[in-house]
């Protein structure tokens, strides 16, 4: 896909959406990672469901400890791969509490080596807390960026360092939040809905449907 159509693509989604807001529901730092790492393969809403009833019993690392793995997967449990989400939680609440005086990083490197913590959660993550312009490519950020040829790449890392290249900063902190809602319910795995996608006549993707 060339820069023009790349440029067209990002001003769209700006029309559309120009702020976008994250969903997850959180008070402290400590807060949104959990609900970040949650949110991998589950609904915002599922997760928010979750949390609510969560961060009742939690508000730093040593609370989770305290109600142990068995109590937290039952809490989680309605979210996908709750085992082993709550096996990676429990081990960077121990690392949080031991090395960080319970608190969080807010240093890439660093969050990189929590458990459960990947490239597209720590991005994520700094993205929020620090309003900078790291680029999250979780499963639809990945798809729609492959898809619509807008940046091609068979591993996440790749796509990532292809968008910093193509995109301008100013869309950069937006394009998860773009990309992630168009992925959810426009440009789905199956059925994508490309009659009714606003970026129909520039997306280059082979078997799209126009009417």
């Amino acid at each position: 896909m060339n820069k023009k159509k790349r440029i067209i693509i990002l001003k769209k989604f700006e029309q559309y959406c120009s702020n976008p807001i994250i969903k997850l529901k959180y008070k402290t730092y400590f807060e949104l990672l959990i609900s970040i790492m949650l949110s991998s393969k589950s609904s915002d809403s599922q997760v928010k469901k979750v949390t609510k009833k969560l961060f009742v019993y939690v508000q730093k690392p040593s609370d989770i400890l305290q109600i142990g793995y068995d109590k937290l997967k039952v809490i989680i449990q309605s979210v996908g791969l709750f085992n082993k989400k709550a096996l990676a939680i429990i081990k960077t609440c121990r690392i949080l509490k031991k090395l960080y005086n319970e608190n969080v990083p807010i240093n890439q490197d660093e969050l990189l080596l929590l458990p459960g913590v990947g490239r597209k959660t720590a991005n994520l993550f700094l993205n929020i807390i620090l309003k900078k312009n790291f680029i999250a490519v979780d499963t639809h950020v990945f798809r729609v960026s492959n898809r619509t040829k807008f940046a091609e790449g068979i591993s996440t890392y790749q796509v990532e360092n292809k968008l910093y290249k193509c995109v301008p900063i100013r869309f950069q902190s937006r394009l998860h939040s773009w990309f992630g809602l168009h992925g959810r319910h426009f440009c789905r795995s199956i059925s994508p809905k490309c009659s009714t996608c606003i970026i129909n006549t520039w997306c280059e993707y082979s078997y799209k449907s126009i009417k």
